[in-house]
């Protein structure tokens, strides 16, 4: 990147970021985060719980009350978004209708005084990388929205920046396509080595993209870690509701425990447990079918606490609604949560 900046540094580095909008309302409560080069960063969780401000704090596009960003090392808190080495990709794509592909992905460059052809080689480069040389001359009308992501990520990837930042980029597309771009885009990033740092309220799609993830919560970051420490372990009752689906009940000496609806089973009224389960005895509240599973909520009724069990489809076909069952699992799949 600058001659200062700091070799072998974090690709984005937060330092007790805080803003505030609408009368003092606080939006940021001091964010520290660090991000590694080459990582595919995910900033996840609700609407309002400052993943979206947060990014525009790194791109640029708005200014912290208090705080410090750094990219690789540098000092931009203050600077523009045209003096950083950040290219972001919004959900609306915000290409020009009139141009060709080509020409859109090559716009930036045009700009910034690069020749013509240089211009189109790179413009081509970039479209080859998603797929889309072969329709380069087309406009983005002709294309599906999927194809218009594509685009705009040619785009984002043309000057080959240090980081590469996505606010929700998928939100407009359909599932199957939403998947599809899934997977190029790991695949593109994986390809490239660039820094991506993402925002999404969705989960599955965090979960299946990310290197790591940061989880927000009303302006603080509840957890950092991989899908994997998130999911089995986390840090939070938040954290375990949002990610994922779980069961918490309450355990000894006033610990909640977590339980994830895969490591529960069904068995028939009366089961007794072995030594190393835990049972919860109950009747069937909800039964929703879900191809290959189902979901199944089973609730003690004398104390209303509940568990969630998927059941493979062909083996719940037995059960119905207000039936006596026994929630199973195995003790040592119950995690014990932070109090």
């Amino acid at each position: 990147m600058q001659d200062n900046a700091t070799t072998g540094a974090m690709a984005v580095g937060l330092s007790g970021l805080t803003k505030s909008y609408d009368r003092g309302r606080p939006v940021l409560k001091g964010i520290d985060l660090e991000i590694c080069p080459g990582e595919f960063f995910t900033m996840l969780g609700p609407s309002g719980s400052g993943k979206t401000t947060t990014l525009r704090l790194i791109g640029g596009f708005e200014l912290p009350d208090a705080g410090q960003v750094t990219l690789l090392g540098r000092d931009v808190t203050r600077l523009p978004p045209y003096q950083r080495d950040v290219n972001t990709m919004f959900q609306d794509y915000a290409l020009f209708p009139h141009m060709s592909l080509r020409d859109n992905v090559a716009y930036g460059m045009k700009i910034r005084g690069v020749g013509a052809a240089e211009r189109t080689e790179r413009a081509q480069q970039a479209l080859d990388m998603v797929h889309l040389d072969a329709v380069s001359d087309r406009r983005p009308s002709q294309l599906s929205g999927g194809q218009r992501q594509r685009v705009a990520l040619a785009r984002a990837l043309v000057n080959k920046p240090k980081l590469i930042l996505l606010d929700e980029p998928l939100g407009a597309l359909d599932l199957k396509l939403r998947r599809e771009m899934q997977v190029e885009l790991k695949r593109i990033q994986k390809q490239t080595g660039i820094t991506f740092v993402y925002v999404t309220h969705d989960q599955e799609e965090a979960l299946s993209m990310s290197d790591r993830i940061a989880v927000f919560s009303e302006g603080v970051i509840e957890q950092v870690g991989t899908p994997q420490e998130l999911y089995e372990r986390p840090a939070s009752r938040f954290v375990a509701r949002f990610i994922g689906s779980s069961s918490i009940l309450g355990g000894e000496h006033g610990c909640a425990i977590l339980l994830r609806p895969e490591d529960v089973r069904m068995e028939p009224h009366g089961y007794t447990p072995t030594p190393d389960e835990d049972i919860l005895p109950g009747v069937v509240e909800e039964i929703a079918y879900l191809g290959p599973v189902t979901r199944c909520q089973v609730q003690r009724m004398e104390t209303g606490a509940c568990v969630t069990a998927m059941v493979p489809s062909r083996t719940a076909r037995t059960l119905q609604e207000g039936m006596a069952v026994v929630a199973v699992w195995a003790k040592d799949v119950a995690y014990p949560l932070p109090r």
